[in-house]
């Protein structure tokens, strides 16, 4: 049995431009509902669609990435599969490019910063909850692919190496590509 994790397509809301810091809440939600604007490699839906159970974070570029894979039913949308979503600050003056941001925030999340959003703690919890999920499913299904984000995939993937699975250290990170991991046991 296999669990193969895939991050979703581009999103169609670009993350770019210089950005206050009080406008990073309304960046942040309307990053949750964009959806996608490119199409899957034709290698990358032929993989997709040979596996035996599909499932997919609830946010749309996630559902729609699994559409574009030609997955036509999703038998799982669920929350605890979504991107750990990145804090931020609801005010401030400071003038950065969205980029800095992204990069600065997700730095302070590591070591703790969560405010508007899931501490890194949480995040790992909700990883390994999603991991044993999905070993649970592929377990009862065989073959089963997430199309899911990349920081959770990453995060989920060291759950799965930590409960047994063998497959690489992480996935990738680029948009449509994927890793798959096999488990041993019966």
């Amino acid at each position: 049995m296999h669990i193969t994790l895939l991050r979703h397509g581009k999103p169609a809301f670009q993350l770019s431009g210089l950005v206050r810091a009080e406008a990073l809440p309304q960046i942040a939600d309307a990053y949750a509902v964009s959806g996608i604007v490119d199409e899957p490699p034709d290698d990358t839906k032929t993989f997709a669609q040979r596996h035996d159970l599909a499932i997919s974070s609830d946010l749309p570029r996630a559902v729609e990435s699994a559409h574009a894979l030609g997955l036509k039913h999703i038998h799982h949308k669920d929350p605890i599969f979504r991107e750990t979503p990145i804090p931020h600050l609801n005010s401030g003056g400071m003038t950065l490019p969205i980029g800095v941001w992204v990069v600065v925030l997700r730095i302070l999340w590591l070591f703790g910063f969560s405010r508007n959003g899931e501490s890194f703690k949480n995040a790992r919890q909700r990883a390994r909850q999603a991991a044993e999920r999905l070993a649970q499913l592929a377990n009862e299904h065989g073959n089963i692919i997430l199309v899911g984000h990349g920081f959770i995939n990453h995060f989920i993937a060291k759950e799965l190496k930590a409960m047994g699975w063998s497959g690489p250290g992480s996935p990738s990170k680029g948009y449509w590509e994927f890793a798959s991991f096999h488990s041993h046991s019966t």
